[in-house]
Order: structure tokens, then sequence, then C-alpha cells
């Protein structure tokens, strides 16, 4: 079986994956801040993070995967200064943060559920660990740090090559950092921020420091070096965090275990979500996430699909039309799938005239996570005629517990969503689709074009001459 390699953002290069404890992955992934609904280009970063954790155990290695929740410490920025996010969401709602981050964080599961995203082997929540932050904070403050009226801070300088993962120098990864009067260095960043005189914070803990809240940066570094141990082997985020977040990450790290060590050996990152219609941003009110898209009719699988037919390193931009043909995409699959269950159960093992599939499928997620052609691999194999169909099960199974569609229950019928605003009945579509019929017969294609945007506004999808014969009965 091929080696795994994987592009390591520290490096810019693609590395052999090689685990620093035989046999075994462990894998951190940076999770939700829980103060409002994630944005599908959020969830991206965690479709990724689950195809990597899939392709560990396709190539055999126990995974330890661990996603934390952020309910407390992180900015509206990612400055040092301003609003807490969970105190901002909460003074606006008139709930405790406590209930914003319960309500939050239950959201944020259903639609990694829906996106069927596999439970990692533990969620670390931030609050849970804060007394372990201080004793971390506390081993490296006489070195590292220096205290300011508005909390405790890093000195980046205290560490070998600060900024190495954003190439900071050249890529003006810092940016996004503010001024905080008093600080040493732009860079520098806060461990501990203290609550202002006379304010009085829902979520605050007393420290060696003065009473506050950890830096968000501080969180990752203790959860991961508790769950995981250091050194470990990956760490995940979107590349926003490969800015600010992981450097400061690193730093902490490097004071911690006194050690050069970035504290992963390999850091990964997935590209943005582009959404030229400007409606990707919470700021935006109605912003993009998947209970919009199921409320036009579209199942979140089609978007898991629509991230894996591109490179999770490159840019991805979404649009209604590009959901669709995933959808087309995805059916189809399903079908197909469907078709072929209903003849035959999965063999136990597949013969020698799929071990062409079964290389050139290991070749590609081998290849960091190639699932674009992975995906017209396993096409291929569904659209086989004439092998064995047990075998051909099989290989399926094998290809798609990588790829994470659940085509081995997944029914046609799952996929079929009613948009909110669908009118149309089970009689009108039926009557309409004999109308189609009358239309093909009279080969009147510009009518049967409008006809088919009328039935796919009310999400109804027309696949003309497909010989499995798709079912439209809508359910309210």
């Amino acid at each position: 079986m091929t080696d795994l390699r994987l592009f390591n953002s520290l490096t810019r290069q693609l590395e052999p994956f090689q685990p620093i404890h035989p046999g075994e992955a462990r894998v951190y992934s940076c999770g939700p801040t829980v103060y409002n609904y994630q944005h599908i280009g959020n969830m991206r970063a965690y479709v990724f993070a689950d195809t990597l954790g899939r392709v560990l155990k396709f190539k055999g290695y126990d995974l330890k995967h661990i996603i934390n929740i952020t309910d407390v410490g992180h900015l509206t920025s990612d400055a040092d200064a301003g609003d807490d996010k969970m105190e901002k969401a909460a003074a606006l709602s008139g709930q405790t943060a406590w209930d914003i981050a319960k309500f939050y964080t239950a959201e944020f599961k259903r639609d990694l559920n829906w996106l069927n995203v596999t439970e990692p082997a533990k969620w670390t929540v931030a609050t849970d660990y804060v007394p372990a932050m201080i004793e971390y904070a506390k081993s490296i403050a006489d070195k590292h740090c220096y205290e300011l009226d508005s909390g405790l801070y890093f000195d980046v300088s205290t560490v070998p090559e600060y900024g190495r993962l954003a190439r900071a120098a050249t890529e003006e990864g810092e940016g996004r950092i503010d001024e905080v009067g008093g600080k040493r260095h732009q860079a520098d960043f806060a461990i501990w921020r203290k609550t202002p005189v006379g304010e009085t914070r829902q979520m605050e803990w007393d420290s060696p420091w003065g009473k506050g809240a950890p830096g968000w940066h501080l969180e990752c570094s203790v959860m991961s070096a508790a769950e995981l141990g250091m050194p470990f082997d990956i760490h995940t985020g979107g590349i926003d965090h490969r800015e600010i977040h992981h450097p400061n990450e690193i730093a902490q790290n490097q004071a911690h275990e006194c050690s050069a060590h970035t504290g992963a050996s390999i850091w990964m990152h997935n590209n943005f979500l582009i959404d030229r219609g400007g409606k990707m941003s919470k700021s935006a009110g109605e912003f993009l996430r998947l209970q919009l898209l199921v409320g036009r009719g579209y199942h979140p699988l089609a978007y898991r699909l629509m991230c894996l037919q591109a490179h999770y390193r490159s840019e991805l931009e979404f649009s209604w039309e590009g959901l669709g043909a995933a959808l087309v995409r995805l059916k189809r699959m399903v079908m197909g799938v469907a078709q072929l269950r209903a003849q035959a159960k999965p063999a136990a093992a597949p013969g020698d005239r799929f071990a062409s599939f079964i290389a050139r499928f290991s070749d590609a997620v081998s290849d960091d996570l190639n699932t674009a052609i992975a995906l017209t691999v396993l096409e291929e194999v569904v659209a086989l005629k004439k092998v064995d169909s047990g075998e051909k099960l099989a290989v399926i199974a094998a290809m798609d517990a990588v790829l994470g569609f659940g085509l081995m229950t997944l029914d046609r019928h799952d996929l079929r969503l009613r948009p909110i605003a669908a009118e149309l009945t089970e009689q009108h579509i039926e009557a309409s689709i004999a109308f189609r019929k009358e239309l093909r017969a009279q080969q009147n294609y510009p009518a049967l074009d409008r006809n088919r945007e009328d039935l796919t506004a009310q999400g109804v999808e027309v696949m003309d001459g497909d010989p499995l014969g798709w079912d439209w009965k809508l359910e309210a």
C-alpha cells in the first residue's frame, strides 16, 4: 500500500507520515467558539479533519482524535482587547454565557452528524481546563511573560523562530493584531486577560494575575498536551489559524516544553470556502449555514461531496448551482449502490478484478488526501458491469468508509428534502412529469427547460432517461 504523504504547513512541503507512537495517529483539531451557529465555511474544516481521520484508519493506524469546544476566551478578533464572543452573545440574548455555549454546542454537533463526521475520541471543553491553564501559565510566566494592567502577555522574542508557520515576515501574517499599550512587541499576545476594573464577567476565575479569563491561544496548548501528550502527530485547522492562533500555540508549546519542537509534527490547514454573494460571514445576518441548505432542499451530504470534489488546500467557491450538481452526483451513486445492495451482500474480500481500482484509490488518498480523484475511482467501481456483486459491494464499502457518505445504508428517499417554500403537491409533480413526456415527444426543448426550472425551484429534480426511475413523492 502506498505510503501516506501529507502537506506540512510548517515546512510548506509534502512529508511522509511517520507517527510518534508506532501504529497510532494522534490528531488535534481546533474546534468552534460556540457563541453562534457555524457557517458552512467553518464546517469545511471538520469535513477535512474527518477525511484525514478516515484516511489514517484506512492506512491501518489507530486514531485518537481530539476536537475542542471554545466556550471562553475568544475575542471578537485575534486582538488582545475587545469583547469576549461568549460574553457579547450572552448580553445580546439575555441568556447566560453557559446557556449560550450549551445551545450552540448542540447545534454544532447536529451539523457534524448531518455531514456524517465521525465523533472524536474526546471533546475537550475549554472551561473544564481553566485550572490546568492557570498552572500552565504559571510554569512559563517567569521566563516568557510579563504583566500589564490588562493581563499577562507572552513575549514572542523568547522562543525560536516565532511566526515561522505563518511566514509572518514575508506574508504579513500579523496584520490582524491590534496595538495594546505597553506591549514589548506587536506580536506579543495575552496568556491571561484581567477583568477590567469596575466590570464583572460571567466567565471569570481567580489567578495570580488577578480575576479574569484565559487567552484564546492558551486553551489549545493545554488541552492538546493533556489529551495527546507532547509532541503529538498532527494539528489541523482552517488556514486563518495559520497566521496567528497556531503560531501562538507553537510559542506556548516551545516555552512549556523547553524545546524548539512545535508541539505537533505536522500542521495541516484547509483553505477557505468562498461565497461571492457575501453571506459567508456571521456578520452578514442570514449567513450560510447547513440549516439554510436543508431549508432549500439540499441534503447536507451534498455539501460534503462538494467539499471532497476539491482538494482541501484549494479555495472552494460556493454556488447553489455547484451544490445542486453535487447533489445530483450523490443521488446517482446512492441509487446505483442501493440497487446493488438489493442484489447481494458484501463479499469477505474482493477479487483480482478490483485490485487496480483499490490501488488507484489508495494512491489518491495517500497523496495528501486527493479526494477528487478518489471520488472518480469510486464512481468507476459503482458503474462496473459484469462483475461479482458481492465483491463490488465490498470495494464500495471500503472506499465509502474513507469518503464518508454512508452509501451502505443511505437510501434515495433519505436525500429527498422538501424546501420550506415548496408548494407543489405529489399530484402536481406527477402531472408536470407527465407533461414533460409530451413535450419531449413534441421535441419542444425550450418548454422542457422551463418545466425543469419550475420543478427544480420546488425541490423536484428531473433526471430524464434515468433507468433507475426516481420516486418524487414529497413529504411535508
